[in-house]
């Protein structure tokens, strides 16, 4: 199976018209990675399936994917700087600081009980979110797949972030 063989049923963008103020996360702190990951994925599975969570039939085989060049930048420059300063870092930035917290606190939010994947990819980020979600829908692992890029360089020095989520199976399903 490649890519293209996928069908979108659902997407999402941070920010769309009319958004102001990402909304936070609860534990979650000063960075709007996780926020925008938060938010888009639940734009996207609520276009798609309505409020959370969904019962084991229609969540059990949906697997998780964030996709970031990047990484949480913002979280990483907060950390390098208060350890060159020789300062305590705060101890939820070891929570936040991996990928796969904001992944588990969306899959149980809604009940997705497939993988969580975190890539940190070259080339298109896109390209290769499309390509681990097919890779597990081909492997059986997942029916549908939940893919969110995001980045955030731009916001350590002022610019906008911003993120993406796009829900996906095949043609059928």
């Amino acid at each position: 199976m490649i890519a293209a063989e996928l069908t979108v049923v659902s997407q999402a963008s941070w920010p769309e018209p009319d958004d102001r103020e990402l909304p936070p996360v609860p534990g979650f702190i000063l960075s709007s990675f996780n926020p925008l990951v938060a938010e888009v994925a639940d734009r996207c599975l609520r276009r798609h399936y309505g409020e959370p969570p969904l019962t084991p039939e229609r969540g059990g085989a949906v697997a998780m994917i964030i996709v970031s060049a990047s990484g949480d930048a913002v979280s990483a420059d907060h950390v390098a700087r208060t350890v060159d300063a020789g300062s305590r870092v705060g101890p939820l930035f070891f929570f936040q600081s991996v990928p796969n917290a904001i992944a588990g606190h969306v899959a149980a939010r809604w009940g997705l009980g497939g993988p969580v994947v975190c890539l940190c990819p070259t080339g298109d980020p896109r390209a290769n979110g499309l390509a681990q979600a097919a890779a597990l829908i081909e492997d059986g692992d997942a029916s549908a797949a939940l893919v969110v890029l995001v980045e955030q360089e731009s916001q350590v020095d002022g610019g906008p972030a911003g993120a993406a989520a796009v829900l996906v199976c095949t043609e059928g399903q």
